[in-house]
């Protein structure tokens, strides 16, 4: 399995943390930045790592700025991502059982290492249940129809 991951310097800590983790089972992990604690905007990462994913480079993603929100937003406006804001393994799991996510964004300010570890474990581990499941996501990439 290969992974991108990516993160602002509000993230850095934590993206180390789990790339170093996915690293140790004997996952592939692909690091698309940021690489310091230094000051930087998330949308660059997460665009990054939603390339990745589009591009089929990778499995799946990994974002992580303070709040977990601008990131996410930032993955979610390529088309064919489905990036899902993970604050607990429940969440994570029904990301992946029901929406069928493709990137998971967390709060790096807001869950500790060992949450996150929980977090992408709950994630890996479940499957997409597909069947009315399938046809909500369809939706999802609409041209966004307003009247």
């Amino acid at each position: 399995m290969k992974i991108a991951i990516g993160s602002d310097h509000a993230g850095f800590e934590l993206k180390e943390y789990l790339k170093n983790y996915l690293l140790s089972k004997n996952l592939e992990v692909i690091d698309k930045g940021t690489y310091s604690a230094e000051s930087v905007d998330y949308p660059d990462f997460g665009h990054a790592v939603a390339c990745a994913v589009k591009k089929q480079e990778v499995d799946f993603g990994i974002v992580i700025c303070g709040s977990g929100n601008g990131i996410n937003m930032s993955v979610n406006k390529h088309k064919g991502i489905r990036g899902a804001l993970c604050w607990t393994p429940e969440i994570a799991r029904l990301a992946k059982q029901h929406n069928n996510a493709n990137i998971i964004a967390l709060p790096g300010r807001f869950v500790n290492k060992d949450t996150a570890v929980q977090i992408v474990e709950a994630y890996l581990t479940a499957q997409f249940e597909g069947g009315r499941h399938q046809r909500r996501i369809e939706k999802i990439d609409g041209e966004g129809e307003c009247e």
